[in-house]
């Protein structure tokens, strides 16, 4: 008998249906029927023939009429929201697809697979993964280190030794023993008392980042979960099945608690749970939905499922990345606008760089060489100044290498510290099968990665603080030579004045994000984990700091574009032509 799952003002509602002849309409119908006979009020209506509504797909929002067949519109096991005409939404209200679904909205299952062994997760890949290009699979070497581990768990329930959050309860309750046949019910009460979090819930490409890189650690065989439970978890990371996992609500230690039980609680059919084919719904509803059960949790599992730094680490990745990106696209950015300021490229000689060598310092001035001083691409635009007599220029066109690379050079160290925390053990307490015991540490302190996210935020903001500079020396008619804010007819047109400052709002609001949140900590766990690292927040911002970096570097660039207009028919280097190209692909030049 066909059946499907239909979201009513917030709640979600199983439908059977005896007769595939039926209709949405009655579909419809029959879901405001359940839902008024399960509220006291009735729902505030006098009965199912008083309410009017829409009926529409939960993937993609498609509405369906009334008069089609269930057979026809609808798959068995498909989701479908009923919108009731008049209804405001309060301000709790979860919708049925969340932010950025758009990235979702043509996703097709993944055919390629990687494979996880807990030591070589690369940046790239869990980026990779997180927009839904690969499935995970276990290697072989993993499987049998996860088999071990729980071994020695196993022993510990049978001998009912007293150890930490297996056998006891958690932190200032780690002294209170519990009966052994408990222990499975102390896992489904952790996992629910810690899903405390608040905020808006993660966008899918995170909430599969934190999954898949949480798969990562219980592969490094540590974890004491068990090989049947992680293949499990594994199956509802491949069908795409991602918990409610609110932004806010960690302390970066003990690791990212509230988050990743979040995680785990959907993983156990409770919560809410997203899917591309369901939306959002209970999460026994999307598992069921997708043919999978939910987890039952064995001893020590639901803390193996919570305990790390995976939060702070995956959306940490995903800042590396794109503050990687951005980076290299500053240095092209900013050699355009040196074009259209007539600058020179002598500040970018080679023999200056050698006597300072930063590899980040080095590296910018090649890229500006390349783009600016080949004799397989001459600039016409500099060829028309080369005489003049500028001796030099201001800082933030004659400083970027050494600006933009310490950029570059902060980039690549906090990357090598977020790659070793990807394929670290940050469980407590850990469990050394080859030592066949458990140790209690504090691997899950998030103090590193936090540390470096709060450096990361700083030194990419330097970017932004830099190209705005150049935006002022663009839109200056007494620093550039070029019509007042870019625009020929100036008092008609405004041109790039308000743009400008939009990106000083920008920049002036990173100064205030880059203030370090791990130089903070507030003592939690009624004194046992006195010392915090703030690493969810350090995370956070670091990603909203490059975000506002991003958004700086599109203004100059579309300034740049614009400058170059004044200087036609002259033409700048053929790598920078191209870039004017893209530009103008998208963007028309503004009059």
């Amino acid at each position: 008998m066909p059946r499907y799952t239909v979201h009513v003002r917030g709640e979600w509602l199983a439908v059977p249906c005896r007769d595939a002849q039926l209709t949405i309409g009655w579909l419809g119908r029959e879901a405001v029927r359940r839902y008024i006979k399960n509220k006291p009020d009735n729902g505030g209506f006098a009965s199912v023939d008083d309410v009017s509504f829409l009926v529409r797909r939960c993937k993609g929002l498609g509405l369906l009429d009334h008069e089609d067949p269930l057979e026809v519109a609808l798959e068995d096991n498909e989701f479908v929201e009923v919108v009731i005409e008049g209804d405001a939404m309060s301000p709790d209200f979860i919708p049925s697809q969340p932010e950025g679904v758009y990235l979702y909205s043509k996703y097709r299952e993944p055919e390629k697979y990687i494979a996880l062994d807990g030591d070589s997760l690369t940046t790239e890949d869990l980026v990779n993964l997180g927009k839904g290009r690969y499935k995970i699979k276990l290697t072989p070497t993993a499987e049998k280190k996860v088999q071990k581990s729980r071994e020695v768990i196993d022993s510990i329930v049978k001998e009912k030794t007293v150890v930490y959050g297996i056998t006891t309860g958690f932190g200032k309750f780690a002294r209170t023993v519990i009966p052994v046949n408990k222990l499975e019910e102390l896992q489904v009460n952790l996992v629910r008392s810690h899903s405390s979090g608040v905020g808006k819930p993660l966008i899918p490409e995170r909430c599969r980042m934190l999954l898949a890189l949480r798969i990562n650690v219980l592969a490094k065989g540590y974890s004491g979960i068990s090989l049947e439970t992680l293949k499990q978890v594994i199956e509802v990371f491949n069908a795409s099945c991602l918990p409610y996992v609110p932004e806010k609500g960690t302390v970066g230690a003990s690791g990212d608690l509230a988050p990743l039980s979040h995680l785990a609680l959907g993983l156990i059919g409770e919560g809410k749970m997203w899917s591309p084919k369901s939306g959002w719904a209970d999460a026994k509803y999307v598992l069921e939905a997708h043919g999978l059960k939910p987890v039952v949790l064995k001893p020590k599992e639901g803390l193996a499922l919570i305990n790390g730094t995976q939060m702070i680490t995956s959306l940490g990745c995903e800042a590396v990345e794109r503050a990687s990106a951005i980076a290299r696209q500053a240095d092209i950015v900013a050699a355009l606008t040196l074009e259209v300021l007539k600058g020179t490229t002598k500040a970018f000689d080679t023999d200056i760089h050698a006597v300072r060598p930063h590899r980040g310092q080095i590296e910018v001035a090649f890229r500006f060489r390349s783009l600016l001083d080949s004799d397989h691409h001459p600039s016409e635009i500099a060829e028309s100044h080369r005489f003049c007599d500028r001796v030099q220029d201001a800082y933030t066109l004659r400083c970027c290498p050494q600006v933009h690379g310490v950029a570059n050079d902060t980039i690549a160290f906090v990357k090598n510290i977020i790659t070793t925390e990807l394929n670290s053990a940050t469980d407590n307490p850990m469990v050394c099968a080859s030592r066949g015991e458990t140790i209690s540490g504090g691997n899950f302190h998030g103090e590193y990665p936090a540390k470096a996210l709060d450096y990361l935020a700083i030194g990419v903001h330097e970017l932004a603080a830099i190209s705005e500079r150049r935006i002022e020396r663009l839109c200056n008619p007494s620093l550039s030579e070029l019509p007042p804010f870019l625009v020929a007819e100036g008092g008609l047109n405004s041109g790039f004045m308000i743009a400008h400052c939009t990106a000083a709002a920008l920049v002036s609001e990173n100064k205030a994000l880059c203030h370090p949140s791990s130089v903070d900590s507030l003592s939690t766990s009624a004194a046992t984990e006195d010392h915090v690292s703030m690493g969810g927040w350090a995370a956070r911002k670091a990603l909203r700091v490059i975000e506002h970096v991003e958004q700086v570097l599109a203004i100059e660039l579309l300034a740049a574009c614009q400058g170059i207009e004044f200087l036609r028919p002259l033409r700048t280097t053929t790598p920078l032509e191209k870039v004017y190209d893209l530009v103008r692909s998208v963007v028309r030049f503004g009059r």
